[in-house]
């Protein structure tokens, strides 16, 4: 079992890439239901707010640090190193080694147009993929009917991998309420979908490596995004402070 290391109100698993992914191909090849969540700033003050989100995403059976800011916290609170597991970078190599073994993969959220897209897009880039299926569900509140329905669909279509595009704190509660009723291994993506097809644009790989990707998403979207980075991201730089003067201090 992977060490957890604790980031203010979530705990990380010290794990690499590789290692996440072995995990991941030997849940998807037994069917086996587990589900990953890839935590970022705002996972983690999410998580802070609400102890029963908390809870979901502990239960999870991999927390990644996909934000930059999460992998230097490791190093500034445990003085561990851990590599930064980007959800949007486990994707595809994730389906360039579901594309070796024809797995059969499922998408869940986005929109129908995004969807579409995506499709044939896994088609040029992973042939040998199998299309398990693809729903965009509603965005309201579903009925218990729905969300029925949907399970069924997903474990009907023999699924090994389904991918979730709901966006935090939606797909990992998702998750956490289907884990032991879906037959496969679950990952929540975030934005991974529309950025894959070119809808949203990902931020260089310098402003990556210099932990300001949220800040080039800033630019693309500050009429959604400006309340929630300045509250998300004040709140965070002060608890992680708080939290490392306390070391210092014992």
């Amino acid at each position: 079992m992977n060490e957890r290391l604790q980031i203010i109100s979530l705990q990380i698993d010290r794990t690499g890439f590789k290692e996440s992914l072995d995990s991941v191909m030997v849940w998807a090849e037994k069917r086996q239901s587990a589900y990953v969540c890839f935590a970022n700033v705002h996972m983690t003050i999410e998580a802070y707010k609400d102890k029963i989100f908390l809870h979901q995403v502990q239960n999870a059976d991999l927390v990644l640090a996909d934000g930059k800011p999460i992998a230097v916290t490791c190093k500034i609170l445990h003085q561990k190193k851990q590599e930064r597991i980007a959800g949007m970078d486990f994707m595809p190599r994730l389906l360039e080694l579901a594309n070796k073994k024809n797995m059969r993969v499922f998408f869940y959220g986005s929109t129908p147009e995004t969807l579409k897209a995506l499709k044939q897009k896994i088609n040029q880039l992973y042939p040998a993929v199998i299309h398990a299926g693809y729903i965009s569900p509603s965005f309201d509140v579903q009925k218990e009917e729905e969300l029925v329905k949907y399970i069924d669909q997903i474990n009907d279509s023999g699924a090994q991998i389904v991918f979730v595009s709901l966006g935090c704190p939606k797909q990992e509660k998702w998750m956490a309420a289907n884990s032991k009723k879906i037959n496969a291994v679950m990952l929540g993506v975030g934005a991974a979908f529309p950025v894959m097809v070119g809808i949203h644009k990902r931020a260089p790989v310098w402003m990556q490596k210099l932990a300001l990707e949220w800040f080039y998403r800033l630019l693309q979207q500050p009429g959604r995004l400006f309340k929630r980075y300045l509250f998300t991201n004040s709140l965070f730089i002060y608890l992680l402070t708080r939290e490392r003067l306390k070391k210092i201090l014992r």
